[in-house]
């Protein structure tokens, strides 16, 4: 009898073990690669740049813009990065245009621009469209990512036409230095629902799993300097400034060596932008009283949804402005304003978004972390 119940329990075990396997997700690793976090101004190749496919109701064909002519398309997957695409079948180009076409037929995900609304108060926020034709549409988790696909892509080596950050030592000068001998450095980020990952494919336990981009700037900055990166994120969603103010006391207790400070499209919702000034000045004041040789990296946001009616989007140039002038040795600035102010004008809002209105998707989660590694990082090529 003893036989039989010994034998039926590692039987249980064993159903118990295979059904755990079973529920696991696959490719839960995502595998840094130092190429994923190359600006995608240098070079002559763009990594993995996101696009939606907006599909003529009359013809079927399907439309999209990358950044830069292309002279060459090396692989057109869609975000997951589990499906890859193939030329002529399901996607054509011509040298020199930065349009790719699907015909019809095509594997491809397209969608119609109706696709991308929803009726007025039929979501959990109400995202009024500026033209008062109801709703955009919310992507609470993957909805935008499984909508997208990646092209990368070569192009001619030409300059970026729009403003991109330089690596300067003396503008971090102790953090950059911390690094340079491999000292162990403390990062804290302080901001809103951006940094803490929302829309990531890992945030959203979705393939590829790419982490937000705190996570990449850490990865990044240990890959490149073998030394000990500590990053704590104090950042919640729906917050701004004033709020901001509040966690000092949090941001101490930590003792960082930089503090990453990433606030403003809560804030466009109605702040000034010498409030908005005036608030990060405080931050950097009341942080500094006990930690004196703290560094701040200032973080000017993405744009939102021009579409959505709650932003007031002249203000984010005020606010990339406001933080500008705090700038001197030891406080240095994110650009991300004047990054997302050049996409916009060769791409549409829905190639970027995570979520449809203030979230950036996997991409633009790079392009942060590729931007602020550009401040820590000598380049390399």
């Amino acid at each position: 009898m003893n036989c039989y119940r010994y034998l039926f329990t590692i039987i249980i075990c064993a159903m118990w073990l295979q059904h755990c396997v079973a529920e696991e997700p696959t490719q839960r690793d995502w595998v840094y690669r130092p190429a994923l976090l190359r600006p995608f101004w240098q070079g002559d190749t763009v990594e993995g740049e996101s696009v939606l496919f907006i599909r003529d109701e009359t013809t079927g064909e399907g439309r999209a813009s990358v950044l830069f002519p292309i002279t060459q398309v090396l692989t057109v997957c869609n975000s997951a990065g589990d499906e890859t695409y193939e030329e002529g079948r399901d996607y054509v180009w011509r040298a020199g245009s930065c349009e790719i076409v699907l015909p019809v037929g095509s594997r491809i995900v397209s969608k119609v621009p109706q696709d991308l609304r929803r009726p007025a108060k039929s979501q959990k926020y109400e995202l009024t469209h500026r033209d008062g034709n109801g709703e955009i549409f919310f992507g609470a988790k993957l909805e935008y990512h499984e909508m997208q696909t990646c092209i990368t892509y070569r192009h001619p080596a030409e300059e970026w036409s729009g403003d991109t950050p330089e690596f300067d030592a003396a503008a971090l000068p102790h953090a950059i230095e911390r690094l340079r001998r491999k000292e162990a450095l403390s990062i804290v980020l302080l901001g809103d629902s951006i940094s803490t990952g929302c829309n990531a494919s890992g945030w959203a336990e979705g393939i590829p799993f790419q982490p937000a981009y705190p996570e990449l700037l850490r990865e990044h900055l240990e890959a490149s300097y073998e030394s000990k990166v500590t990053l704590t994120n104090l950042s919640v969603g729906g917050t701004s400034t004033p709020w901001g103010l509040t966690m000092v006391d949090k941001v101490v207790e930590h003792e960082p060596n930089l503090v990453i400070l990433a606030f403003g499209m809560n804030d466009s919702a109605g702040r000034s932008a010498d409030e908005y000034k005036a608030n990060t000045q405080a931050m950097i004041d009341n942080i500094r009283e006990t930690l004196p040789d703290a560094e701040f990296i200032l973080i000017a946001s993405m744009l939102g949804n021009r579409d959505w009616i709650r932003l007031k989007h002249e203000v984010f140039p005020q606010y990339r402005d406001a933080l500008a002038s705090l700038c001197q040795p030891g406080i240095a600035l994110a650009d991300m304003t004047g990054i997302w102010t050049e996409f916009l004008k060769r791409k549409h809002d829905w190639d970027l978004t995570g979520n449809g209105v203030n979230h950036p998707n996997d991409f633009g989660h790079r392009v942060y972390a590729q931007v602020l590694s550009t401040l820590l990082v000598p380049d390399s090529r």
